[in-house]
């Protein structure tokens, strides 16, 4: 767990320690600053082993260069902010949880 947030290099190379481990068959740890894009692509892989293919690899790396840059936030940020321009209130919610909580794909 972190006492601060971590910086992009620490978080790079976390992210490349957490998915070698997942990779290898072991888990992720809870608490390691990633986004629930980035958390829920390595619980895929946690969950495909021993089947982890290339492509759940490259999801897991293409959802975790959205964080450092702030793709991520600025999407999830975009997406609320549509749904409470609309006045539409119950689109914000779900919005809040889709990003929050992603559908895990199939690999």
């Amino acid at each position: 767990m972190w006492s601060r947030y971590p910086t992009d290099d620490e978080l790079r190379r976390t992210f490349e320690e957490t998915l070698a481990a997942v990779v290898a068959g072991e888990g992720s740890t809870s608490c390691n600053g990633f986004d629930a894009w980035t958390d829920t692509t390595l619980w895929e892989i946690v969950e495909a082993y021993p089947d982890v293919t290339d492509a759940l690899i490259a999801q897991a790396r293409a959802a975790f260069a959205g964080q450092p840059d702030g793709s991520n936030a600025r999407a999830e940020q975009a997406a609320l902010d549509a749904a409470f321009q609309q006045q539409r209130p119950e689109d914000a919610i779900a919005v809040y949880e889709a990003l929050r909580f992603p559908k895990r794909t199939d690999g």
